[in-house]
């Protein structure tokens, strides 16, 4: 069977930046499953898996248009501490800041005794990445999994939709 939309993928991992560097692993872990065409995967990973098989291994560099997009600078912004106040903020912290556009998951990257300073960007954004993947299972998606948008487990989702 070859993946197509509709199909449950089951795989292992490993992402790095274009130097080499380790980003994130299944290996070692549970294997990711998920619903090929349902956006859950980034573009360029999903693009690529299509018309695989069971026990293919393969490895695609995914540029920033195809990931997590590139950065906009316009997203960091410097913001007096007082807005945090009551609150023990330290750099690496993220939360939900409301914003003219909605709600944002923001991060703050830097932080001095007046000001902190909030990246609106994902983490990868503006990266390249390589990933290398084996694909360890694929089905055909249930009609509730289908409906409800994820994979089921052996004993359905475990919550009510």
């Amino acid at each position: 069977m070859q993946i197509e939309d509709k199909h449950v993928v089951t795989l292992h991992y490993t992402v790095k930046s274009e130097d080499g560097q380790a980003i994130d692993s299944s290996r070692g872990a549970e294997p990711l499953s998920f619903i090929q065409g349902s956006q859950y995967m980034i573009a360029g990973l999903e693009e690529a898996l299509y018309g695989k098989e069971k026990g293919d291994s393969f490895e695609v560099t995914v540029e920033p248009e195809k990931a997590y997009g590139e950065r906009h600078e316009q997203l960091v912004q410097k913001v007096p501490l007082n807005m945090f106040e009551g609150m023990d903020v330290e750099v690496g912290m993220s939360f939900r800041a409301t914003t003219e556009q909605g709600e944002q998951s923001v991060m703050i990257v830097d932080k001095d005794e007046e000001h902190v300073t909030v990246d609106g960007n994902h983490p990868l954004s503006g990266k390249t990445l390589v990933f290398d993947v084996s694909v360890e299972d694929i089905r055909e998606a249930t009609a509730d999994e289908i409906a409800h948008g994820h994979v089921h487990g052996a004993g359905g989702c475990g919550h009510d939709h």
